[in-house]
């Protein structure tokens, strides 16, 4: 496919940008410097680009990196028969236009120097400092012949710890491949088709992860023109016969565009609102219009592009809202507020639309001209992000609001290096890289103790527990989501408050079925490297089972022969009926100083129930006359209790020393095997005195794993 064939500068086109003649600006890079006064004439976009947005930005520095590039890759060309200096100058270009500070274009236009010439990141330090040459080290590739196969993956991952250390990295890296896509063409269709996909990939995620929308939108009509340009040329001509005054839509001044006509009213209603405001039409890009044909089936007029308000403050981006929602008829599901709560790549707008003349919708985007500009360029827009002066300075400590407010160090990208050093080899980290980039949308967690997770959409409270404790999560034995006990299979959801609860025992380790809910790479590569490490240990004790019915339980010890837990005898039951045989009611086990009353059943015996057991009410409601009984003297008693838990090993070794410890003898158990990550034990004690039985029963919720130990409830029998 040919350069041309991809149209690779339409989508800069209709946003405005000029396209650069770069073979007049390689004829031009070859003269060289004309005088020591001035800029070369090669760079003067750049500076002119630069100046744009720093306006006092010393230029000297440009010049002599310039002057350096030039001569070092002087005599090389480039595949499509341009001087190569012609690619380090547009890689500038590129982030000039988007705003980027004197450093990192110094180093773009360096950043090929160590690769391809014989230029030293030693002569770089010497010449421009620390910071330049750790940006040119970073986006250096690794060489083929030391890691063969292993060359791109080992490049990325070097790249990105750099950029772990610092984002303009990345941002370098980006404009880098945005050219080389521009200029691909020139490759073998199999060779472009790769480029593509790894485009699509790594680089298109991490250019929205960062929040670069201009370079990830162009690079995503790139990629689409390679890897679908039957669809692509299918979109082309959709958006050639939609513009005003082409041939195919008609007599331009027959029919209005109706995203024109609607952009007036909205003109005219902020205008007699008093709010000053700039209304923009803002044409989609290809992959966004394939996306919505997608979507809908068929395209409408207004489909082709949506409502840009820009304002001053962000105050008047409400009032701008209220005006919209006032005097024209809003579609509230489109309504989103990304202002109030901005995206985890910083990007802060109002989304919305309505309904204007003929019924034809439009979608709004409404932000102050500082949040456009962060929109459009990301984290590139911050200047430098590492500057100790203003806004812009790294935080000391990470806040409440851990993924957007240290645009440095985002919270994704911490994981992403978290768990990247624990690759074991290329092939995994590569493969994982492109699963964990592949998840488009984030949620943020709220932890107890005041922190934030963002996680992906889709994780579990697995994810979350390797999120925020590391290896230190093999021990964990459940969560509480939003203040509920939940299995660690529960899927979070964007706001939830999540606990997680680690066994004060870290002998053992995770299930292998916690891989069947591990959604982030940090907690399946953590997950398998704990398995393979222990293949003989006992596994599936902290592990969930698929929902259904409770396994039968298994007995551990059977009750002693004749026994009956609806008589487990305790205390003496004085009873206000002579020669009356009293029961305890198994329903509720009464032992003193519980409140209790009886009900006479059939046979005369009367059976004692705790006041606040449901037998009572259900009994008093159909007539059933209470009779008068109490405790005698305090005395040994039967109780029997069940311990709620999660699995784990030890787990009953530990419930039956709390119970020896307090000095009460176990009469039977029954241990059920574990249901989705809980296991309930079930106690028939003897206690020598029924005044204990409270601090048995702390006892037992101290165990860890316990999470809650109650009287026995059985159903009561008909009497």
């Amino acid at each position: 496919m040919s350069a041309e064939a991809t149209d690779p500068g339409a989508p800069i086109r209709r946003r405005g940008r000029p396209r650069i003649d770069l073979r007049r600006l390689g004829r031009v890079a070859l003269l060289g410097p004309v005088s020591r006064d001035r800029l070369p004439d090669a760079i003067g976009h750049v500076a002119e680009a630069h100046r744009a947005h720093h306006p006092d930005a010393d230029l000297t520095v440009l010049h002599k990196a310039y002057v350096l590039a030039e001569s070092s890759h002087r005599g090389q060309m480039r595949k499509s028969g341009e001087p190569y200096i012609t690619h380090p100058l547009a890689v500038t270009l590129i982030l000039a236009e988007l705003g980027a500070e004197t450093t990192t274009l110094t180093a773009s236009l360096l950043h090929d120097t160590v690769e391809d010439t014989e230029v030293t990141l030693e002569q770089v330090r010497e010449q421009f400092g620390e910071e330049v040459c750790y940006l040119v080290d970073g986006v250096t590739k690794l060489e083929k012949v030391d890691y063969g196969a292993a060359a791109e993956p080992e490049t990325f991952r070097k790249m990105l710890v750099a950029t772990g250390d610092d984002v303009r990295v990345m941002s370098i890296k980006l404009a880098d491949r945005l050219h080389n896509m521009r200029t691909l063409g020139v490759m073998r269709p199999e060779k472009q088709a790769r480029i593509a996909k790894v485009t699509r990939d790594v680089l298109i995620p991490l250019a929205e992860r960062l929040g670069v929308q201009a370079l990830k939108t162009e690079l995503e009509d790139l990629v689409f023109a390679i890897l679908h340009p039957e669809e692509y040329e299918h979109t082309r001509a959709l958006i050639a016969a939609a513009s005003p005054g082409s041939a195919a839509s008609g007599d331009a001044g027959a029919t209005a565009d109706p995203l024109s006509t609607i952009a007036e009213n909205v003109r005219a209603v902020l205008r007699d609102a008093g709010i000053s405001a700039e209304v923009l039409i803002r044409p989609r890009h290809y992959v966004s219009v394939h996306r919505v044909r997608i979507k809908r089936g068929e395209l409408r007029g207004t489909d082709f592009g949506r409502l840009l308000v820009l304002v001053g403050e962000d105050a008047d981006c409400y009032g701008v809202l209220g005006e919209l929602h006032t005097c024209f008829t809003p579609v509230i599901s489109e309504f989103k507020d990304f202002i109030a709560a901005p995206k985890f790549n910083l990007y802060q707008s109002l989304h919305t639309a309505v309904v204007g003349p003929g019924g034809a919708v439009a979608e709004v985007l409404i932000r102050t001209h500082r949040m456009h500009k962060v929109a459009e360029a990301g984290v590139i827009a911050l200047g430098n992000p590492y500057a100790a002066d203003g806004v812009s300075a790294p935080q000391t400590a990470e806040p409440a609001d851990g993924e957007r407010a240290d645009p440095t160090r985002p919270g994704w990208l911490s994981r992403l290096l978290a768990w990247q050093q624990s690759a074991p080899d290329p092939d995994t980290f590569w493969t994982t890289l492109r699963a964990d980039l592949a998840e488009d949308r984030e949620i943020t967690v709220f932890r107890t103790d005041g922190g934030t997770l963002g996680l992906p959409a889709g994780a579990s409270c697995v994810d979350a527990a390797y999120a925020q404790y590391g290896d230190e999560a093999h021990s964990c034995i459940g969560a509480r989501v939003n203040g509920r006990l939940a299995r660690l299979s529960t899927v979070l959801s964007d706001g939830d408050t999540v606990q997680l609860l680690l066994a004060e025992d870290a002998t053992s380790g995770p299930s292998p079925d916690w891989l069947d809910h591990a959604r982030t790479p940090a907690a399946r590569i953590a997950i398998t490297g704990w398995l393979g490490a222990h293949p003989q240990a006992p596994q599936g004790s902290y592990g969930s089972r698929p929902a259904g019915r409770r396994p039968d339980p298994q007995p551990m010890a059977s009750a002693p022969s004749g026994s009956d837990r609806s008589a487990d005898r305790a205390a003496t039951v004085v009873v206000d009926r002579p020669d009356a045989t009293v029961r305890l009611a198994g329903c509720c086990t009464p032992v003193p100083p519980d409140a209790v009353t009886g009900f006479t059943v059939r046979g005369g015996a009367v059976t004692v129930h705790r006041q606040e057991c449901p037998a009572v009410a259900r009994m008093q409601a159909a007539g059933r006359t209470p009779v008068a009984v109490g405790w005698g003297d305090a005395a040994a008693c039967r109780v029997t209790l069940v311990a709620e838990s999660f699995g784990r090993p030890r787990l009953l070794a530990d419930l039956t020393e709390a119970i020896a410890t307090a000095d009460a003898a176990i009469i039977a158990a029954t241990v059920e095997p574990p249901s989705e990550q809980r296991v309930r034990h079930t106690y028939t004690l003897q206690l020598p005195d029924a005044a204990g039985l409270p601090a048995l029963m702390r006892a037992m919720r101290d165990v860890p794993g316990v999470y809650d130990v109650s009287r026995a409830q059985h159903p009561a029998a008909a009497v």
